[in-house]
């Protein structure tokens, strides 16, 4: 008994780290050169904790940690496209995967994050 358990366990715990870090279905990658092309026609979303964007981060962009997503989606419009961008991937895509389940379909990723960002970056 205990080592189906285990097993149960063990697969809910694979499970979940699997759903965590899979890209979210629709979520859409874009590398630096399309991603800076776009930032003026869509909503530009920095995701990461308030630290990290005081540390920096690129021009323009609000800061709606992941955390407070479910908060604060309903400050994003529906029909302009959301860019965003995180650290590396993993907080963009839970955020991602969460405003699509509230119906929101244009969201885009900064491929790589903000760690391998090369353009403008402002300080708080």
């Amino acid at each position: 008994m205990e080592t189906i358990l285990v097993i149960i366990l063990w697969a809910a715990l694979i499970a979940y780290i699997v759903w965590r870090f899979l890209p979210a279905r629709g979520l859409k990658k874009m590398k630096q050169e399309e991603f800076r092309a776009s930032l003026r026609k869509g909503q530009l979303i920095d995701v990461r904790e308030p630290n990290e964007y005081k540390g920096g981060h690129i021009v323009g962009a609000r800061n709606i940690p992941v955390g407070q997503m479910k908060l604060r989606m309903k400050e994003l419009r529906k029909d302009q496209p959301i860019l965003m961008y995180c650290q590396g991937k993993s907080r963009t895509n839970q955020a991602a995967k969460l405003l699509m389940k509230n119906g929101y379909t244009d969201i885009y990723m900064l491929d790589g994050g903000f760690k391998n960002w090369k353009g403008k970056v402002k300080k708080d």
